[in-house]
C-alpha cells in the first residue's frame, strides 16, 4: 500500500484550529453570551424598567441612569460626616455625672471580665469627662463646651445615644460602618445608593468622597469602593486643594476636540466588545470615559469655592486653597445642590488614646473639635436656608466609642488622659431628610459603658439611611456568588422612633 503523504500546512492549520477550540477563552466567547452573559444572567430582574424592584440593570446601557426607589423617600441625597478614629461620646454628647464622681477609682472587675480591649491591660482607673456640659434648646439636649456652635443647633438633630458595633479596631469597624462587613470585598454604602438610584447629574459622579485631616481612614479606599458591584458605582475621590481629580486633565498638547475624538474611537471599540461579550464592566468603561470627558468642565466649576460670597466663607470658616474639613463641608453642600446622591467626608485624627498631648481627650480633642464645630453647624444652617435640609440627610459619627476608664497601655497609666476603643455604646447624630428634630433616642448606663435602652446596631443605622432614600434595605440586593447580597447582610431594622 502506498505510503500516505500528509500536507504539513494543512496539518498545522487543523492542529491550530483544534487548539483554538480547546481554549477557555474561545469556549467562553462561543457560548451563549460569553462570561459577561453568565454574570448578567444572575442580575436580570429589572432590565426593562427604571426601578429597583430587585436588581436594577443598566437602563439604556447607562449604569448611572436615574432610577426610582421602592417607595417615595424623604431624602434625595446623603452627606455623611465620618470622624475617622472615633470621637469620645463622653466628652461630647453623653453626659455622665456619676462617672465624674468615680474619677480616679479602680475600674470594677465586672467591666473587664470577658471583655476585649485594644490596649487596656490590668486594672485601669475610671475617668470622668474632661468637658463641661450644659443642656441646650427646647429639647434640653446635653452638648459639651467642646462644640459651642453645634450646641446652638441641638433642636435640629436626632441623637442616637446607644449605637453598638461588634468591632473594636479601626479598619474593621470602619468597614463595618460603611460596607456592612468587617472584611474586605463588600460594596460601600455610597456604592449601594448609587447602584439603586443612579445619578441625577450626567456631568458629575453619583458618589463623591472628600478627605481631610492629613490622612485616609484606616480602612483605606475600600470604605468607598464598589466591592462586587460594577466599579462604576465606587466613590470618586475629589480634592479641595490642587487638581480636583487626579489625572482628569488632558495632557499637554491635546485639545478638547482631539480628546473627544479619541474617546469616541475608544468607546466604539468598547461597544463592539460589549455587544460580543455582554460583560457589564465594559459598560462601566464606556460610562467612565464619557463621564471623565464631561467632568473636565463640571468638576472644576463645582469644586471651586472662591465664587461663594464672603458671608458664606465667614459662616463655614473656609480658607481658599486649603484641604480642610471646612472647605470639604462647603463643597458637600455645593455637590448635593448639583444632584450628587452621596457625599462622604472622612476627617482623620480622632483617635484619642492619650499617648501624647496631641491626642488626649482634653486639649487634643478640644482642638480637633474646633476644626469641625463651626463648619458642620454652618452646613445645617446653610442647607436649611436654601430649603435643602428637608431632602438632605446629614449623618455624623465615628466607627465606635471610647471607654469610661482611662487607657493604661501595657498596664501602665498614661501621662496624658485618653480613652481606649469601645464598641458597646457610642453616639451618632442625624439631621434633615425626614428625621425628627430635637430628639434623643437610646440611653447608656450611669457611666456610659453599655446601652440600657434604645440599643441600635450599625445595621440599623444603615437600614434607616436607606429607608429615608426610599429603599427597603432587605430588597436592595445584588446577586453574587450564588446568592443575593445586601448592605445590611441578614440583619438590621429601621429605627422607627427617629422618623419624623
Amino acid at each position: 500500500m502506498p505510503k500516505k503523504v500528509i500536507n504539513s500546512n494543512l496539518y498545522r492549520e487543523a492542529t491550530t484550529r483544534h487548539l483554538e477550540l480547546e481554549t477557555r477563552r474561545l469556549f467562553l466567547k462561543q457560548c451563549a453570551l460569553g462570561l459577561g452573559g453568565l454574570a448578567l444572567g444572575s442580575m436580570v430582574g429589572a432590565c426593562n424598567t427604571k426601578s429597583v424592584g430587585q436588581n436594577p440593570l443598566f437602563d439604556s446601557d447607562n449604569p448611572l441612569a436615574p432610577r426610582v426607589p421602592h417607595f417615595a423617600g424623604k431624602a434625595k441625597s446623603i452627606i455623611y460626616l465620618h470622624m475617622a478614629g472615633a470621637p469620645s461620646q463622653l466628652e461630647l454628647f453623653d453626659y455622665k455625672p456619676v462617672l465624674s464622681k468615680l474619677d480616679g477609682q479602680d475600674c470594677p472587675p465586672s467591666l473587664l471580665e470577658g471583655k476585649r480591649f485594644a490596649f487596656i491591660r490590668g486594672v485601669p482607673k475610671m475617668l470622668g469627662s474632661q468637658a463641661q456640659f450644659k443642656q441646650h434648646g427646647e429639647s434640653g439636649a446635653w452638648v459639651s463646651n467642646y462644640l459651642p456652635h453645634f450646641a446652638n443647633l441641638a433642636d435640629e438633630v436626632t441623637f442616637l445615644k446607644a449605637v453598638h458595633t461588634d468591632q473594636f479596631n479601626h479598619a474593621p469597624a470602619q468597614l463595618m460602618m460603611h460596607t456592612g462587613s468587617p472584611r474586605l470585598g463588600r460594596p460601600s454604602m455610597g456604592a449601594w445608593v448609587t447602584y439603586g438610584l443612579g445619578s441625577e447629574n450626567d456631568n458629575l459622579p453619583g458618589f463623591v468622597v472628600l478627605t481631610s485631616g492629613g490622612n485616609h481612614p484606616d480602612a483605606g479606599k475600600t470604605v468607598w469602593g464598589s466591592g462586587f458591584l460594577p466599579s462604576v458605582y465606587q466613590g470618586v475621590h475629589c480634592r479641595s486643594k490642587g487638581e480636583p481629580v487626579l489625572y482628569l486633565n488632558d495632557p499637554e498638547g491635546m485639545s478638547r476636540d482631539l480628546r473627544k475624538a479619541s474617546i469616541e474611537a475608544i468607546n466604539k471599540i468598547n461597544q463592539q466588545s460589549y455587544e460580543e461579550f455582554k460583560d457589564p464592566e465594559i459598560l462601566t468603561r464606556i460610562s467612565q470615559y464619557e463621564m471623565a470627558y464631561r467632568m473636565q468642565i463640571a468638576v472644576p466649576e463645582v469644586m471651586r469655592i472662591d465664587d461663594e460670597p464672603q458671608y458664606i466663607h465667614d459662616l463655614y470658616g473656609t480658607k481658599q486653597g486649603e484641604e480642610s474639613f471646612a472647605n470639604n463641608v462647603l463643597l458637600a453642600r455645593k455637590l448635593v445642590e448639583k444632584g450628587v446622591r452621596f457625599v462622604q467626608l472622612f476627617d482623620w485624627g480622632w483617635d484619642t488614646h492619650g499617648t501624647g498631648r496631641g491626642n488626649d481627650i482634653s486639649e487634643g480633642l478640644m482642638s480637633k473639635c474646633q476644626t469641625i464645630d463651626k463648619a458642620m453647624s454652618a452646613l445645617l444652617l446653610d442647607l436649611k436656608q436654601r430649603g435643602l435640609l428637608d431632602e438632605t440627610l446629614v449623618v455624623w459619627g465615628g466607627e465606635f466609642g471610647r471607654t469610661p476608664m482611662q487607657e493604661n497601655r501595657n498596664g501602665i497609666a498614661m501621662e496624658f488622659k485618653g480613652r481606649d476603643h469601645h464598641p458597646d455604646a457610642f453616639t451618632i447624630w442625624m439631621a434633615g431628610g425626614g428625621i425628627k428634630q430635637g430628639f434623643s433616642y437610646g440611653e447608656t448606663d450611669e457611666i456610659g459603658y453599655a446601652a440600657v435602652d434604645g440599643k441600635v446596631t450599625v445595621y440599623d443605622v444603615q437600614a434607616t439611611i436607606l429607608h429615608q432614600l426610599g429603599f427597603d434595605h432587605e430588597q436592595l440586593t445584588y446577586d453574587f456568588q450564588g446568592r443575593p447580597f445586601r448592605l445590611t447582610d441578614v440583619h438590621g431594622s429601621v429605627i422607627q422612633p427617629v422618623l419624623a
